[in-house]
């Protein structure tokens, strides 16, 4: 059974940076690069968003909302998820969600694409 575990996130200044991380453990032995793995947040009232995806062999994928300032990106070796968020903004608060899925998700954002999701890591910034 695949499981994702997030930590991280909490709280920041307006400017500032967090980081997230999404460990996968219950993978078949080296599939880890097969998964394509993303990051979605969902703010209060609104419905969850993707914001940035990652699959081998194709470059990074951000929503506009969050181009330019986080980055996301993944170690093989300790099978785990990254979203390193810098310059942080107000608006940036929501719960932050990992996600993947070993099928092709179509668009890399599409939140109905991903089979396996984290727990949810709430981040808040204030100004």
């Amino acid at each position: 059974q695949v499981r994702l575990v997030e930590s991280g996130g909490g709280s920041a200044q307006a400017g500032g940076t967090l980081r997230l991380s999404c460990t996968f453990s219950g993978l078949s032995k080296d599939t880890f690069d097969e998964y394509y793995m993303a990051w979605f947040r969902q703010a209060p009232g609104k419905e969850r968003e993707g914001i940035a995806a990652i699959v081998t062999g194709v470059i990074p994928n951000y929503a506009d909302s969050v181009k330019g300032r986080f980055t996301i990106s993944r170690d093989t070796a300790e099978n785990t998820l990254y979203l390193e968020m810098n310059s942080l903004k107000p608006d940036d608060t929501a719960v932050y969600y990992c996600a993947a899925t070993r099928s092709p998700p179509g668009w890399l954002l599409n939140r109905d694409g991903y089979r396996y999701w984290g727990q949810g890591a709430q981040v808040t910034v204030s100004s």
